[in-house]
C-alpha cells in the first residue's frame, strides 16, 4: 500500500478529518519524541490548556514517539487531514518549496538562547511562516530545544575528527554540506530509527540536543559527547490552514491563547530541561563529555562558516541577512 493510501486510510478511519462535526472536537497533535522532553512537554501543555480554555470542547489527543507517522510522513499527513498539529524540526519544510527555513541551521548563527528566542518571535519568525501558507499550512508557534551536541563512537574534539564518519541528520541541505566539508558521510534517517541505526552501525555518529539523547538513550550507543553547540534545534508548531481558519472563532480564540501559552512554557523551561539531561548522562556515565576549549571551539567554528558562503545559493541571501541582522553573527 502506498504512503498516501495509509495516511488517507487514517483519515477516513476518523483520523482529524476537518469540518466533520465532533463533540467534543478532536484535535490530533503528533510528534517525534518522548513525553519528558522540552516538546513533549508542551505538547502536553497544548493539550491541558486547551481543554481547559475551551471548557471541554475540544479534546486534544497527544501522539508521541511517532506513533501515528514517521517524521518523513507527517507533513503529508498534515496536509491530507489526517493529523492536525505538528511540531517537526524547522529542517522538514524545504519539500514544501519554503527551503528558507534551512537557514536556522547554519552553525553558530546563535550564540545563546536569549538570542534565538528574540529571532524566532520577531520578524524572521514572522515571514518564514508566511512562505508556508501558499502551501496550505500554518504556522503557530517556534518550540526551542536548546543546543545541538554531537556525538560518536570516538572522540570528536576537531573538525578533523569527523571524517569518514556515517553522521545521522534529520534533512537540512545546510547540515548536509557543513558534514560533507568536513569529510563525513551524512545520513538522512527518521528520528525513530536512531537509536537502532547507531547500535547496529548502520550510522556512526549524530547531532541532537541533551534532552533527546537523554530520553532516547543515545548516550548507550555513543561512547563520546562533545558540547559543541554548533546549531539550535528548534521546532515549528503547524496545522492545515484550512482546518484552523475553519475552527468557529469561539473556539478558535481560546486556542490559539493555549498555544501562545504553551510556546512561552516550553521556550521557557528547554534550558533547565537539557542542563538535568545532561547533568543525568554525565552520571550515568556510560558516554564521555567532551568541552571544547576555546581554541578548539574557535576551530568548528571556522571549519563550519565555508557553509554559511554556500548557502546563499540554497535558501537566499534575504533570509541570510536577516538572520544576521536579527542575531548579531558577523561574517568573516
Amino acid at each position: 500500500m502506498k504512503r498516501r493510501d495509509v495516511i488517507l486510510g487514517a483519515a477516513a478511519a476518523g483520523l482529524a478529518v476537518p469540518g466533520r462535526a465532533q463533540q467534543p472536537l478532536a484535535i490530533k497533535f503528533s510528534h517525534v519524541v518522548a513525553d519528558d522532553t522540552p516538546k513533549g512537554k508542551g505538547s502536553l501543555k497544548f493539550k491541558e490548556l486547551a481543554e481547559k480554555y475551551t471548557q471541554g470542547r475540544v479534546k486534544v489527543e497527544v501522539y508521541p514517539n511517532s506513533q501515528l507517522f514517521k517524521d518523513k510522513e507527517e507533513i503529508e499527513a498534515l496536509q491530507l487531514g489526517a493529523v492536525h498539529l505538528l511540531a517537526p524540526s524547522t529542517a522538514k519544510f524545504a519539500p514544501l518549496g519554503a527551503k528558507e527555513f534551512e537557514a536556522l541551521d547554519l552553525p553558530y548563527i546563535f550564540p545563546t538562547e536569549a538570542v534565538w528566542s528574540k529571532v524566532a518571535a520577531g520578524p524572521v519568525g514572522e515571514w518564514l511562516f508566511a512562505k508556508l501558507e501558499p502551501k496550505g499550512v500554518k504556522g503557530l508557534g517556534y518550540w526551542n530545544n536548546g543546543f545541538y551536541m554531537a556525538s560518536a563512537n570516538r572522540a570528536l574534539v576537531t573538525p578533523a575528527d569527523f571524517r569518514g564518519l556515517k553522521i545521522r541528520i534529520s534533512g537540512s541541505k545546510i547540515a548536509d554540506q557543513m558534514y560533507r566539508g568536513l569529510g563525513a558521510i551524512p545520513q538522512i534517517l527518521s528520528f525513530s530509527e536512531l537509536y537502532q541505526a547507531l547500535q547496529t552501525g548502520v550510522v556512526d555518529a549524530c547531532e541532537n540536543s541533551a534532552s533527546n539523547y537523554w530520553t532516547q538513550k543515545l548516550h548507550e550507543v555513543q561512547s563520546h559527547i562533545t558540547l559543541s553547540n554548533h546549531a539550535n534545534l528548534q521546532y515549528a508548531v503547524i496545522t492545515n490552514l484550512k482546518f484552523w481558519t475553519g475552527l468557529p472563532a469561539d473556539l478558535r480564540g481560546p486556542l490559539d491563547q493555549a498555544m501562545r501559552e504553551a510556546t512561552a512554557f516550553t521556550n521557557s523551561i528547554a534550558l533547565k530541561e537539557n542542563e538535568d539531561a545532561l547533568a543525568a548522562i554525565r552520571a550515568a556515565g556510560k558516554a564521555k563529555i567532551i568541552e571544547l576549549t576555546p581554541a578548539q571551539l574557535k576551530q568548528w567554528q571556522d571549519s563550519f562558516r565555508a557553509v554559511h558562503k554556500w548557502a546563499e545559493g540554497r535558501v537566499g541571501k534575504e533570509i541570510i541577512a536577516m538572520l544576521y541582522k536579527e542575531s548579531g553573527y558577523v561574517a568573516s
